[in-house]
């Protein structure tokens, strides 16, 4: 336990110093919020609900690059570096090695959750009760396991140019085509059809129904846990497949 602790304590201060980090993960998001909130006009019919909705979505969209990019890249670029081979010649396990980074990055999920919470409501007042801005949280925390799943399978490209640009699309055609940035009834109807099997849609809809004042519907657990279990049984046969190699 003392060892998975000290590995915990590692990935997070790694991710901390990681300019990259910083900057797509609380820096963008907040300067987003900004703009769409208060400098373009969107004629919102209830602009309380509509600040709400959108600081939802780019905490969303700020959790979910994290969970793709910072840790899909940082594992090429251990592997590259011998890190993971010197690794199995330590005490530590190879699913103590994974399970620390998913929890170190969840640790950093809270704090962006957390940092990007008070900006949205330190710019624009947003007047949440105390159970929504939890539940709101929580669900952004553990809706992100399936991100960190598609995480894992970038980690496993062979080179890191390959898995920046892989993961940078990816992240925003998700971010795009789930509703994250606009909202998905002024899209285009074959866009929204779309957008009803991405995880991204379902891991934002499940929040903006929170702050609604409702529940995240049973449609967006069932669709982001099946996607988990897709991601981490294809990372693992991947990862299997490459060690045989």
């Amino acid at each position: 336990m003392k060892i998975f602790q000290m590995q915990c304590k590692m990935e997070i201060v790694r991710v901390l110093r990681n300019r990259y980090f910083v900057f797509w993960s609380l820096v963008m998001p907040i300067l987003f919020y900004y703009i769409f909130t208060n400098v373009v006009n969107t004629n919102p019919q209830d602009e309380a609900a509509w600040q709400a909705h959108y600081l939802m979505s780019m905490t969303v969209f700020s959790v979910m690059g994290s969970s793709m990019m910072t840790l899909g890249i940082r594992m090429v670029q251990e592997r590259l570096q011998g890190w993971s081979t010197f690794m199995r010649i330590t005490p530590l396990s190879d699913s103590v090695y994974f399970a620390a980074q998913m929890v170190g990055q969840s640790v950093i999920h809270l704090f962006s959750i957390t940092i990007i919470f008070i900006a949205g409501a330190l710019i624009n007042n947003i007047a949440l009760t105390a159970i929504e801005w939890v539940m709101s949280g929580l669900w952004i925390l553990l809706g992100s396991l399936p991100f960190l799943a598609i995480g894992t399978l970038i980690g496993l490209m062979k080179k890191v140019e390959t898995a920046a640009g892989v993961s940078n699309v990816l992240y925003m055609v998700l971010a795009v085509s789930g509703g994250l940035w606009m909202p998905l009834e002024i899209m285009p109807k074959v866009m929204q059809n779309v957008a009803q099997w991405l995880p991204s849609y379902h891991y934002g809809n499940g929040v903006w129904e929170i702050v609604r004042g409702g529940a995240p519907e049973w449609k967006n657990i069932l669709l982001l846990v099946t996607y988990l279990v897709l991601f981490m049984v294809l990372s693992k046969y991947i990862r299997r497949k490459q060690e045989v190699a």
